[in-house]
């Protein structure tokens, strides 16, 4: 079983994390198999309050979370000042080291960007942010033509949905292209009927 820790900010951009939450649940869903624990986690497990007004209640603190295998990091207009907290860089810093892969959602690659995790590599971000990173993370070769960039175990994604094609993406590289397309059908997402 991998363990899928999502943290959370206030001002995440909600599907930026819903969509992968959703995406890596549903293995369990179609296979009646735990293949993914999916938890959240925010700085010191409190409330936090999404761009929109929706507000959630993460599982765990920094403190007390389980091991991560895969790292999650949404984006949204809050990862302006998380990228300004030291204990956020300290800990997506050594959970990006501890853990089987990191992918970013949208403007999350700011954070992978100012701790040199996008250094000498390929990424991507929402459109709209994309001159971000490339300030942020000078050594890396930002791609404005890509839905998701994966390189070893630092994956990214372009904005909002794409972390939905990324997540799906990491569960066929590590399940299998059946498992990926069963979830696709459940979901009916994008051209789901061609593997019905």
């Amino acid at each position: 079983m991998y363990n899928v820790g999502i943290f959370l900010f206030n001002n995440v951009e909600l599907l930026d994390f819903a969509g992968p939450y959703e995406v890596f649940s549903d293995v369990s869903e179609v296979y009646n198999d735990a293949m993914f624990h999916v938890f959240t986690v925010s700085e010191e497990g409190q409330e936090i309050k999404s761009v929109n007004g929706l507000k959630i209640l993460p599982d765990f603190s920094f403190a007390d979370h389980p091991r991560i295998d895969i790292l999650i990091i949404p984006g949204g207009e809050g990862t302006k000042s998380e990228i300004k907290k030291e204990n956020v860089l300290k800990w997506v810093n050594s959970s990006c080291i501890s853990s089987k892969m990191t992918m970013s959602v949208c403007s999350g690659a700011r954070l992978l960007g100012k701790l040199g995790f996008l250094d000498n590599i390929e990424c991507t971000t929402h459109h709209e942010v994309i001159e971000d990173p490339k300030g942020i993370a000078p050594k890396a070769t930002v791609r404005t033509d890509k839905r998701f960039v994966s390189y070893d175990k630092i994956s990214t994604s372009a904005g909002i949905s794409a972390g939905i094609d990324l997540s799906l993406f990491i569960i066929e590289k590590l399940c299998g292209s059946s498992v990926a397309n069963k979830v696709r059908v459940y979901m009916e997402y994008g051209d789901w009927e061609q593997f019905k």
